[in-house]
């Protein structure tokens, strides 16, 4: 499998949300983790954060910026198979 990058699109929304007052610590959190991964294919998102873009994208409010970000944070994430707890 490929290893993912953001692209420059979801990095100018990630810029635009982590630069907005009036963006929420989710959004921001994900934006956030967008942003790190613009050129680096061996980072990913981590679970916490993955949680809150997974959060972002459900949340009607948030805006389009937002959400882009935070699809970008979230399709960086490992996949990790669910397992008997």
């Amino acid at each position: 499998m490929a290893k993912k990058v953001t692209g420059s699109t979801a990095a100018k929304s990630a810029s635009s949300v982590l630069t907005s007052k009036n963006t929420g610590t989710n959004s921001k959190s994900a934006a956030a983790s967008a942003l790190s991964q613009t050129k680096a294919p061996n980072k990913s998102t981590s679970r916490k954060v993955a949680t809150k873009a997974s959060a972002v994208l459900r949340d009607g409010r948030t805006s389009a910026q937002s959400k882009t970000a935070a699809g970008s944070a979230l399709a960086q994430t490992t996949s990790r198979k669910k397992g008997g707890r």
